[in-house]
């Protein structure tokens, strides 16, 4: 499949891309209510309040309809079937993630290339093949149950599995007999944001009360428990270890460490982004829960024990992260020792192997891997293959070996088995892929922002290109939630890459890419400026002739997609098409569904006069404009979305399509038996994939050359 610039511009499918474009569309009519909210004495209608109703029959006539309007007009795309076959063929390899060990066995997840699931195997030896524990492709005849999370007994004879179904975030708790195969009769049911942490013949995790019936995708999520579930008994008997009936926007996440000494309980609380850690030294019965941080200031996690030597990652004193030890016979943390101090560049995460900590820092938004001993004496670098990222380092503090996996733009993600004796790694998987990354460009650059603020951006496209203004770019961004964007292969990008596309990833501020200074200069009053560092993204990719306002789409998820709602607002004559997924839209009634109350720590609270204020002046449902041209807008949404609720992506589009008066095509594509991402089957992956990238070629007159 190939571009051809200048043949493209006078082709037949560009013209009558061009006339199809242009045909009005004839949007559902969505019916309006009367709903008017008063805060602090400003009156704020909200016609579309019924669309929040998320089992009605109404919404759902709503969603058929605008869904039958969204795929009729992608059916017209006359490329999107060839451009399916292909996307298909990119999908097909074999993929591993890094082995882990529990119990004396080795596990990993492998997928051959299609199936909608990965499968979890179990290992005597690192070099078995292996033999199939769980296939989660079994759970639903069409890849929609996935699985969530999972842990091994102690003694290895036990899986605790949790499925999410349709990709909600709610879980069901299984267990396994791993010798025999047979499921248990246990099952634990409203399990959300949860652990699984083993001690003896139970397991500890979080959840709630049950919902009201027909509110399970969207009731505020309120009452977070920790549980004790032991195994042979009923969930209705499972002890609360942990809760809090004062308050109800808590949760509690729990985990035991490898040697079952300790019990860390982990408590977060609405409005904070540290969290309050307790202790319970398991091997004294009956002992107490030790308070060892009380306050929401600062993050604390417990990577490692040795005897009672806890060792903690945390930004205290530290906005780049440090590790520390604290002994817990004296729980004191201003009496901490510093074993890794705060360095210029973010301490990610920490491992330990072969009595050495291998800690992962990330510098300028790609890993770095060093090794250093207990006290802290740094020992030497693990040699990645390029700049890139490392996503997990998985290891035992005993063992002599580790697995880790490493990805970048042009490098599809591979396994590799790392010797701590010899400091030496090698690959240990690599997916056989028909795909060159060499003649592909990866480079990093810095541009100012609106307030002179550097930020970095990876640029990749293929080796060679001209750059006249003429190429199609797409712009990725977050910019949130102390969430950092690295390098990492996706096979869906390798379809827009060989098209002569160039892929641009922003690392905007609010993000953790440099620590806490960097995530808390995008959040609440600053939050402006993740806008103004992606406009100027876009700025710096058309002076710099990589693309040009005709060729440039923009795209992010989630908090990325109230990104792209607000930009297309605030500078629509910089986009040619607008691709915001899963987002955030309404900024004043977020915090009023599932767990959106936890998200004020970022963006604050309407129930705020100040931050309403501010928030009021961005939110974008209430800044679409009639007199602004949009560019082509595609949502994504799903009907299973239970973190971000779909009510607001359907607000959203009703109130564009209601006030946009040019030709460009504003529509939404809601997945059915679909959530926020997590667990999402490859088949329906694909699909999204296939209908975005189609979607952008088409209003931008490309045809792929297949």
């Amino acid at each position: 499949m190939r571009i051809y610039k200048v043949l493209y511009i006078i082709t037949i499918m560009f013209v009558s891309n061009v006339v199809l474009s242009a045909q009005k569309i004839n949007y559902p009519v969505s019916k309006k209510c009367d709903t008017v909210d008063n805060y602090f004495g400003t009156l704020v209608p909200d016609p579309y309040r019924w669309l929040e109703n998320d089992t009605a029959a109404d919404v759902a006539e709503w969603v058929k309809a605008e869904n039958k309007v969204t795929f009729g007009y992608l059916n017209k795309i006359p490329f999107r079937q060839k451009m399916k076959e292909r996307l298909t063929s990119l999908f097909n390899f074999p993929k591993q993630s890094s082995p882990f060990k529990r119990g004396g066995k080795y596990f990993c997840y492998k997928n051959n290339g299609l199936q909608n699931q990965s499968i979890l195997y179990i290992m005597s030896t690192p070099t078995d093949t292996g033999r199939i524990l769980l296939d989660a492709n079994k759970l639903s005849d069409d890849g929609t149950v996935s699985l969530a999370s999972m842990d091994i007994s102690q003694d290895g004879k036990i899986l605790a599995y949790a499925v999410a179904r349709g990709g909600s975030d709610w879980n069901e708790i299984y267990f396994l007999n791993i010798e025999t195969g047979k499921l248990l009769d246990d099952h634990l049911n409203w399990v959300k944001f949860s652990n699984i942490g083993w001690f003896k013949n139970g397991i500890y995790y979080s959840g709630y009360e049950p919902t009201r019936k027909g509110k399970e995708l969207s009731q505020k999520n309120e009452y977070h428990k920790l549980f004790y579930h032991k195994l042979g008994t009923e969930q209705s008997t499972d002890t609360i270890i942990f809760e809090n009936k004062n308050e109800p926007l808590r949760n509690y996440f729990a985990s035991v460490t490898d040697d079952q000494k300790f019990l860390c309980i982990y408590e977060e609380n609405a409005g904070s982004m540290g969290n309050a850690l307790y202790l319970k030294d398991l091997s004294i019965k009956d002992s107490k829960i030790v308070t060892l941080i009380s306050t929401f200031e600062n993050q604390f996690s417990i990577i490692e024990n040795i005897d009672n030597d806890l060792y903690i990652r945390t930004n205290f004193n530290a906005k780049k992260y440090k590790l520390i030890k604290v002994n817990f016979s004296n729980p004191d943390i201003l009496k901490a020792i510093d074993v890794l101090p705060e360095t210029n560049n973010v301490l990610s995460s920490v491992s330990f192997c072969n009595k050495t900590i291998v800690a992962l820092y990330m510098k300028d938004a790609h890993s770095e891997l060093k090794v250093y001993d207990y006290s802290g004496k740094f020992l030497n670098n693990v040699n990645l293959p390029s700049i890139g990222t490392l996503n997990s380092f998985n290891s035992d503090k005993n063992d002599s070996i580790g697995f880790y996996d490493f990805t970048s733009y042009n490098y599809p993600t591979t396994v590799f088995l790392y010797h701590s004796k010899t400091g030496a790694s090698k690959e240990y998987f690599k997916p056989k892929i028909d795909f060159d990354g060499n003649i592909y460009e990866v480079k990093q650059v810095f541009y100012p922002s609106k307030d002179g603020t550097k930020i970095p951006m990876f640029i990749v496209h293929k080796k060679g290109i001209k750059f006249d203004g003429t190429n199609p770019a797409l712009l990725y961004a977050y910019g949130g939630f102390n969430i950092s964007l690295t390098p990492s292969f996706s096979a869906s990008r390798i379809l827009w890459l060989e098209n002569g596309g160039v892929y641009a990833v922003a690392n905007l501020r609010g993000g953790g890419e440099y620590g806490e200074e960097w995530h808390l200069a995008g959040t609440k009053l600053n939050k402006q400026n993740v806008f103004d560092d992606f406009i100027a993204a876009a700025e710096y990719l058309i002076k710099e002739k990589y693309t040009s306002s005709k060729f440039l789409a923009v795209q992010g998820g989630s908090n990325g997609g109230l990104l792209i709602g607000t930009v297309a607002n605030q500078r629509a004559d910089l986009f040619k098409v607008a691709l915001p997924a899963v987002g955030v839209m309404d900024m004043l009634r977020f915090h009023k569904f599932t767990i959106g109350w936890n998200w004020v720590t970022d963006y604050g609270s309407s129930e705020n006069k100040e931050q309403f204020e501010y928030i009021y002046k961005y939110s974008p449902i209430h800044n679409i404009k009639q007199n602004i041209e949009y560019p082509a807008i595609m949502v994504t949404t799903a009907d299973h979305d239970d973190r971000v609720v779909p009510a607001h992506s359907f607000k959203y589009i009703a109130t564009l399509q209601e006030m946009y008066k040019g030709q460009n095509p504003v529509l939404i594509r809601i997945e059915t038996k679909a959530g926020h991402g997590a667990g999402k089957p490859t088949s329906k992956q694909i699909d999204e994939a296939v209908d975005i990238y189609s979607f952008i070629f088409y209003n931008m007159g490309i045809t792929p050359k297949y």
